[in-house]
């Protein structure tokens, strides 16, 4: 769990990590989210600051509106009321979004797409998820469920996603799929940096497993771009650590299967770790504002 006190000025005054503890259950991880954030308002009144709202972001399937938790796989979450049980707790306004989500709304007012008006935050890491975000809010779609880009269907018949369907997105372009893969290929463990690494010193099997990522990504954005048509995409997670070794090649990928429709900026993600606890204070703020 990534946590800060942030102020209304976009900056963060506090932050602290705690493990999630996932593996004791959902009531447990429910129970450390209301500690922490307890935890964290008697912070900020130590220091001499007043907690106002409370932003909470978590994996999974959200019902914002609501406020609830409908389904997390990563955590066992289900129908977890958790907007209200942590306003319950502090006393403050309290929004619950998508981590995902709210890391685009961070990116596209305060980091590298705050110029944009139209952007899609693609987080790419052990799976890949994705925020379209227009004018500084992120939609959720019609269940809580938008963004899913890694379940695209890129590679009918390839690799079987968790999903259980063959060749969605992540399991060829994911930082995840990229190091499994060249497991299989060569029998050497390696995550998706090392791979990157024996390909920059000229190693064939990790030159072709990057750059089967890198076009399938590429297939995956051009179909983003064909529905959502927007002017920046902005990269994060694991994999756009990359730098030049994904963007070139994906820049150049994606300026091939353009046809009609616009290029987009491609950029790298600009907050970093800070990303989820801004986007979260930014939910709140934007709960107080509707209220």
């Amino acid at each position: 769990m990534k946590c800060a006190l942030v102020g209304i000025d976009g900056r963060v005054r506090h932050v602290e990590r705690h493990a999630t503890g996932a593996e004791r259950g959902a009531p447990a991880v429910v129970a450390t989210i209301l500690d922490v954030a307890d935890g964290l308002a008697g912070k900020a009144y130590a220091d001499g600051l007043r907690p106002v709202a409370c932003g909470v972001a978590v994996p999974g399937v959200i019902d914002e509106a609501a406020g609830v938790a409908v389904w997390s796989g990563n955590i066992g979450f289900r129908d977890v009321p958790l907007r209200d049980l942590v306003a319950a707790r502090l006393g403050v306004p309290t929004a619950l979004g998508h981590d995902v989500r709210v890391g685009a709304l961070a990116e596209a007012r305060l980091g590298a797409a705050r110029s944009s008006r139209h952007v899609l935050f693609v987080a790419i890491g052990t799976g890949i998820a994705a925020s379209h975000v227009v004018d500084g809010a992120a939609f959720a779609g019609a269940h809580g469920a938008a963004g899913e880009f890694g379940h695209i269907l890129v590679r009918p018949g390839g690799p079987r996603c968790g999903c259980g369907r063959p060749g969605c997105l992540e399991t060829v372009a994911s930082a995840a799929a990229v190091g499994r893969r060249y497991t299989e290929l060569t029998g050497n463990p390696a995550d998706a940096a090392e791979v990157v690494a024996r390909m920059r010193a000229g190693e064939a099997a990790a030159g072709q497993i990057w750059q089967e990522a890198v076009e399938a990504l590429a297939d995956g954005l051009v179909t983003a771009q064909s529905l959502l048509d927007v002017d920046t995409i902005v990269l994060g997670g694991g994999l756009a650590r990359a730098g030049a070794d994904l963007f070139d090649p994906l820049h150049a990928a994606l300026r091939e299967r353009m046809t009609f429709h616009r290029e987009p900026r491609l950029v790298p993600a600009a907050l970093g770790d800070e990303a989820g606890c801004l986007g979260a204070a930014l939910i709140a703020l934007d709960s107080l504002e509707s209220s």
